[in-house]
């Protein structure tokens, strides 16, 4: 290997590096000062490094953000695409056992996936931040579920699915706000988000 080609080498090596080292601090800091309460400033000094560093390797706190969220989602999509198909009963136990699912998993760290929906209304984030809302993989196993419900028949045909996810997925958001005004658990949420599906299901149930 030539010189040129090992100094390349060894910058990339520094530059993942680094990358890793953001990931890890942005991680618990989004954990435990929220979205709004963590800045790059102290990301950069609890990874270690130069805040311009940051900046050589992220476009911005969103897109931090996305990275952390992204690399935790892949194993739950990964999870609800092994159990999903296999569950049995009506579209509104199985979007139910899916959202428990998710329910169980944001337990480990319920603080920062509130602040991965806190994100999604932040007007400046650039177009590659995936908050939530914009993770198409979530949206597509909900479509999923529904379109299996319209061949079973307890879907009607006629219903416009992308509303029926979308009030899923504002649902299942809004929920989360009683961790914060009623230190719900795990269990409360998911009685609560129950309700809200069979709600939402006697509006997309054929008539």
């Amino acid at each position: 290997m030539s010189t040129d080609a090992r100094r390349a080498a060894a910058r990339q090596s520094q530059k993942e590096a680094t990358r890793q080292k953001v990931l890890a601090a942005a991680r618990e800091l989004f954990d435990t000062h929220g979205y709004q309460g963590a800045t790059v400033r102290d990301i950069a000094r609890h990874a270690g490094v130069a805040v311009g560093s940051v900046f050589t390797t992220f476009a911005s706190k969103g897109e931090i953000l996305s990275e952390v969220m992204q690399s935790r989602l892949d194993g739950l999509y990964g999870e609800l695409d092994r159990v999903m198909p296999h569950l049995r009963g009506s579209t509104a136990d199985r979007l139910r056992t899916m959202f428990a699912i998710h329910f169980n998993f944001e337990a480990q760290h319920v603080r920062l996936f509130l602040s991965h929906i806190a994100a999604a209304y932040d007007w400046t984030l650039p177009p590659a931040a995936r908050p939530y809302g914009r993770t198409p993989r979530l949206q597509e196993i909900i479509h999923e579920c529904l379109h299996k419900g319209v061949e079973e028949g307890d879907v009607c045909r006629e219903a416009n699915l992308q509303e029926i996810v979308d009030l899923l997925m504002a649902a299942y958001a809004w929920t989360y706000r009683l961790v914060v005004t009623r230190s719900y658990d795990t269990n409360a949420l998911t009685e609560v988000m129950d309700r809200q599906i069979g709600l939402i299901a006697e509006g997309f149930r054929p008539r």
